[in-house]
């Protein structure tokens, strides 16, 4: 009998709360996606001062007033309020400098893509312009598909669409070049 009292409460209770689960479970598509959507952490720094090594050689030391670092499948670092580093050679002597308004390095690449109003300018005063940059670390040098502009020292001017070059702007190829123009003084000093 009492097996049977127990037995029989059980089954009511059990029935009960599966009824309950079912009606508890009204929410939308839309609601259960938000709940059970990926959440991406997010580290923020401001005024960061950050140092680019491999094997213990200096390779660049970057300033930004923010960066964004998103932990994912992969790491990934954004600059979105402006970016300024410099360029070491291997025997610490530097080589160029770099400013753009936005860059986000890719960690397991170890390549940065910098946007908007970059601008690379090397010890010997030759600047490259260009609207997006590619920075391979590894490899030193920089790449883009986009239009350029490279200002000489002596008052040439290059411009074109894709480049690939060393980042102290030694040497670059254009890869569809439009002109070299010479310029007077007066008009290379606004760059």
């Amino acid at each position: 009998m009492i097996n049977r009292f127990f037995y029989k409460t059980f089954l009511q209770a059990a029935l009960f709360t599966g009824c309950l689960f079912v009606l508890g479970c009204e929410n939308s598509q839309r609601e259960l996606d938000r709940i059970t959507k990926k959440k991406q952490m997010v580290e923020e720094a401001k005024d960061v001062q950050s140092i680019f090594s491999q094997q213990g050689v200096l390779k660049a030391k970057l300033k930004a007033p923010i960066m964004l670092r998103y932990q994912g499948d992969t790491a990934l670092v954004v600059f979105p309020k402006t970016l300024h580093v410099d360029f070491f050679d291997p025997s610490g002597k530097q080589e160029s400098k770099l400013d753009a308004l936005y860059g986000r390095y890719l960690e397991n690449m170890n390549k940065v893509l910098l946007r908007d109003s970059v601008v690379v300018i090397n010890v010997k005063g030759d600047t490259l312009k260009t609207p997006e940059l590619w920075w391979d670390q590894n490899q030193r040098k920089f790449y883009t598909d986009s239009t350029v502009i490279i200002a000489t020292k002596d008052k040439h001017l290059y411009g074109g669409k894709g480049l690939e070059a060393a980042q102290d702007i030694s040497w670059y190829i254009i890869k569809q070049p439009t002109g070299v123009i010479l310029v007077a003084d007066s008009t290379m000093n606004g760059h």
